[in-house]
């Protein structure tokens, strides 16, 4: 229910890097060992021609990995190309309690819905780390077919609340995503530290 006694009508989040994070610390050791630089498959793997299939849903997280080792292995043996997809594929998933428990909080007064850009695994990933309920609504780029900071993406999320977009809270790591939010007229957050989601949900809070 929405009520326009209330600063807003829905809160948008991100999934990644405000709520779950990944524990990077595997691959750091076998780049280290193999003489890679530091982050270069994350580099890789991010990149739009590794990334884009993967976050509209074309192909799988298997394939996505299988594309980075493959890629790597043009600069290091196939072997330790091989061992770092791998690590990329298993690397653990890390869930910030604090802001679960604040937007939870904030589910007691407006719809949540998460909108992410997240591969095909995304509903798996979200049981085995204990969030299939978190939101009212799960907005994934490999699911409807557009992704952050697109414009499509915003609006599809207001829909299934349904609320204005000029009535939602969004709240992303990346500051391109919220600029994005607020061409929209939504209120956007740019999300480095809990403080910043805590403040901004505040005005949920008194209402």
């Amino acid at each position: 229910m929405t009520s326009s006694s209330l600063p807003y009508d829905a809160v948008l989040c991100d999934l990644d890097g405000v709520i779950r994070s990944w524990d990077d610390s595997e691959i750091a050791s076998l780049e280290r060992e193999f003489g890679v630089p530091a982050g270069e498959t994350a580099r890789t793997a991010f990149s739009a021609g590794h990334a884009t299939p993967l976050l509209l849903g074309e192909v799988g997280e298997a394939e996505w990995t299988a594309g980075v080792a493959e890629a790597l292995a043009d600069r290091l043996p196939q072997a330790h190309a091989r061992q770092l997809g791998e690590a990329l594929h298993r690397a653990p998933q890390r869930v910030d309690d604090a802001v679960v428990a604040l937007l939870r909080e904030a589910r007691t007064r407006v719809p949540l819905v998460l909108v992410t850009n997240a591969s095909r695994r995304l509903d798996a990933d979200l049981a085995a780390l204990g969030l299939a309920d978190l939101a009212d609504h799960v907005v994934n780029s490999a699911a409807v077919g557009v992704r952050k900071p697109h414009d499509g993406i915003y609006r599809i999320a207001a829909e299934r609340v349904p609320a204005a977009t000029g009535r939602c809270l969004f709240v992303d790591d990346l500051w391109e995503n919220v600029l994005a939010a607020r061409r929209l007229g939504m209120t956007g957050v740019h999300y480095r530290s809990v403080e910043d989601l805590s403040e901004a949900l505040l005005p949920l809070a008194g209402a």
